[in-house]
């Protein structure tokens, strides 16, 4: 039923996750943050594991949701280049 109706529209840095799950959420849109971290990781493999995580949206609000993740990928890829 999640798969059907809700589409990922990033995934990446928890950071950039939380920015975009905060403007969705400023203009309305109920985004969901999915992380498939691992618990229970030994302190060696914490160093080296960078978890990705998702951000979902309602089919009916991709189109709405598309534009704000742009955004945020192109300004925060701005600051880092």
């Amino acid at each position: 039923m999640f798969e059907s109706n809700y589409i990922k529209i990033y995934a990446g840095s928890f950071i950039i996750a939380q920015l975009i799950f905060d403007k969705l959420d400023e203009i309305g849109i109920n985004p969901i943050l999915k992380d498939d971290n691992q618990t229970g990781l030994t302190a060696v493999m914490v160093d080296d594991y960078q978890s990705l995580i998702e951000v979902y949206v309602h089919k009916d609000e991709e189109k709405k949701a598309i534009p704000i993740v742009e955004d945020i990928i192109s300004r925060t890829t701005a600051v880092n280049d």
